[in-house]
């Protein structure tokens, strides 16, 4: 199971890869509707016509994209109408690997506290390096496995 989520993991950081370079681009202010209706020279009036809807509706769903209230089916619907193709992805913040490593030192973290109270109530507390080795060992343990509890939150 552990190798399956890692070829899930390792093919889906392949292709979200492709779309990292966008994710800091600039989005116009205008939205990307009207930006590229613009930029075609097409009146709000030959849109609607285009789009089969009324000029209010195309004023209205030029709104709804500014404020992000607009559905992923009326860009499709909008995107066919300028001959565009509507791309819809997320892309993380740093690499796949690296949030799923970020959070296995967070529970290795949690776990290990919990121990080492236990193991100081105890009088057999870990030196800090035995500490930091069997952190390092806990996060590569759980990158590795990948449970499904490692994304439950603490408590």
């Amino acid at each position: 199971m552990a190798n399956r989520k890692r070829l899930i993991l390792e093919q889906l950081t392949d292709n979200v890869n492709r779309f990292s370079q966008l994710k800091d681009a600039p989005h116009p202010v205008k939205g990307w509707i009207r930006a590229i209706r613009e930029a075609l020279g097409m009146s709000g009036v030959q849109f609607a016509k285009r789009l089969g809807v009324s000029p209010q509706r195309v004023a209205t769903l030029e709104k709804a994209e500014v404020t992000g209230a607009v559905t992923i089916r009326s860009m499709r619907q909008a995107a066919e109408a300028l001959d565009c193709v509507f791309v819809y992805a997320l892309v993380p913040r740093s690499s796949l690997k690296d949030t799923v490593r970020r959070q296995a030192l967070e529970v290795a973290r949690e776990r290990l506290k919990h121990t080492s109270h236990t193991m100081l109530l105890e009088d057999q507390q870990l030196s800090k390096e035995k500490m930091r080795k069997a952190l390092d060992a806990a996060v590569e343990e759980l990158v590795d496995a990948m449970p499904k509890e490692l994304w439950d939150k603490p408590g």
